[in-house]
């Protein structure tokens, strides 16, 4: 369906023709974001210079009844920016401005397009940063990291984005430009800004973000750690938190995992090992020393193979480099892959990871993993080859796999989001009244439906119709029908 010429023309009208891309090949780079698999091409791409003119944006969509997404960096991996075929997209790309760094009340103030890694950047010299690192920190946006809570490897003992974002200036789906939340983490009345963050972008669009910062830790300390399997490498990370210690993170990797990042980067690990242990502990010289101490007590109990231990701040971003280098060094060893993002009790990471081992092995594909052992966030990464025709099995597995792990006591997403890609699952979690609930919230920002729609939320239209590359029903491809 093309947008009606009328609503187009009052929609460009509204920002002018230099903040507007419409060339088809020009508005083909955004047909997706870090999820390729589902694919729509834009009419229109709207690129406003500040917060006003994104405001003006949404109120032309508003009153012509155009449905519209905003983008960041397009690194989403659930499909969260897939854009609208009779809408807008509405880019975040030019508001990257750091607007105010306050180091005594330890706040920094920026806008969307600015990157995660970019806000430690800004107040490194004051002794701060931003804690929540996601593995693509350095091209993913703040605007994106608000839409998604994410989290990253940090996050066991840091928390989410959620945790460090103090207050947001959005524009509402009608328009109205207003803040959520204040300058202290606790506010009078309802929590409009805990609602809106994480939200997936349904609810409007973020144009100013105050993130709380953290002093530099006084020491860091980071060791890789080998294992003959993955069950030991799971125990040790049990073991780790039963004995009292909160590590800054503690992240794994497999086999397929290890190869894929030592090809790509040759960060020191192994190859071939069946599972690697990636621990580190920050803070105050002498609690990081005692416990490093028991944790490499905890790894030898448990059969480590290898024990290296970062002397130097380059070889710890030697081993950081491989382990945030995983999703995109899958890219070497299979042609295509899905990301999965499911969460399991950590007591059952072992059991979860043997199940998805069976249900690969049952499907023909093989699966890498690489995930936040800490907190049982798992990222399976489904490799198929859509050139052989696996595709279609890749995405019923990935989706199986997610549904495992509400199965399991777990949920749908740690950090990804639901976006297009797990929408359909959301009845797996919640009941009728629960997802009924959220509709309504969503309805009372966004009674029109038009801002980011089909995301999230189960509809008749994404579950029945998978979006992205036209699939023929079995009845039209014996004959019986066709296609008009």
């Amino acid at each position: 369906m093309a947008l009606d010429p009328v609503a187009r023309a009052a929609i460009v009208a509204a920002l002018g023709p230099d903040d507007v891309v419409d060339d088809p090949v020009q508005t083909r780079a955004y047909e997706c974001d870090g999820l390729t698999g589902y694919r729509v091409r834009p009419e229109i791409v709207l690129i406003p210079r500040d917060a006003e003119a994104v405001a003006r944006a949404v109120k032309a969509c508003h009153r012509n009844g155009v449905p519209f997404v905003a983008r960041g960096a397009g690194t989403g991996l659930s499909g969260g920016a897939l854009p609208v075929a009779d809408g807008v997209v509405i880019s975040l790309a030019r508001l990257k401005r750091v607007l105010e760094v306050d180091p005594e009340n330890r706040r920094a103030v920026v806008e969307p397009g600015v990157t995660n890694l970019e806000i430690t950047a800004a107040v490194a010299a004051h002794g701060l940063y931003y804690a929540p690192d996601p593995s693509s920190q350095q091209v993913c946006t703040i605007g994106g990291n608000v839409a998604e809570n994410s989290g990253g490897a940090h996050c066991l003992k840091y928390g989410f984005t959620t945790n460090h974002v103090l207050s947001m200036e959005v524009v509402l789906p009608d328009g109205e430009l207003v803040t959520l939340g204040g300058d202290s983490p606790e506010q009078q009345g309802p929590d409009l800004r805990g609602v809106f963050l994480g939200s997936e972008g349904t609810l409007g669009i973020t144009t100013k973000i105050t993130v709380r910062l953290l002093r530099t830790p006084e020491t860091v300390r980071t060791l890789l750690a080998d294992f003959p399997s993955v069950a030991e490498a799971g125990e040790v990370v049990s073991d780790i938190v039963a004995a009292g210690i909160v590590p800054a993170a503690v992240e794994m990797m497999d086999t397929l995992a290890i190869e894929a990042a030592e090809e790509a980067v040759h960060a020191g690990y192994t190859v071939g090992v069946p599972a690697a242990l990636v621990v580190e502990l920050d803070g105050p010289i002498e609690q990081c020393d005692a416990e490093f101490t028991q944790v490499k007590e905890i790894c030898d109990a448990h059969g480590c193979t290898r024990l290296h231990i970062a002397g130097s701040p380059e070889e710890r971003a030697a081993i950081w480099r491989g382990r945030k280098a995983a999703f995109a060094a899958v890219g070497r060893i299979s042609p295509d892959y899905f990301v999965q993002d499911g969460v399991v009790p950590r007591t059952r990471l072992a059991e979860v990871l043997g199940r998805i081992a069976d249900m690969g092995d049952e499907a023909g594909l093989r699966v890498a993993n690489v995930f936040h052992a800490g907190d049982g966030n798992l990222h399976p990464l489904v490799l198929y080859s859509a050139a052989a025709g696996e595709t279609e099995r890749a995405e019923e597995l990935s989706g199986a796999i997610a549904e495992l792990c509400v199965e399991l006591g777990g949920s749908l997403s740690g950090e990804h989001g639901i976006g297009t890609d797990k929408a359909c699952s959301m009845p797996k979690m919640y009941g009728e009244e629960d997802l009924a609930v959220m509709q309504r919230v969503r309805d009372a920002f966004d009674p029109e439906g038009i801002c980011n729609p089909g995301k999230v939320l189960p509809t008749p239209r994404l579950c029945g119709e998978r979006p992205g590359k036209y699939r023929p029903h079995p009845l039209e491809e014996s004959g019986v029908i066709e296609r008009l």
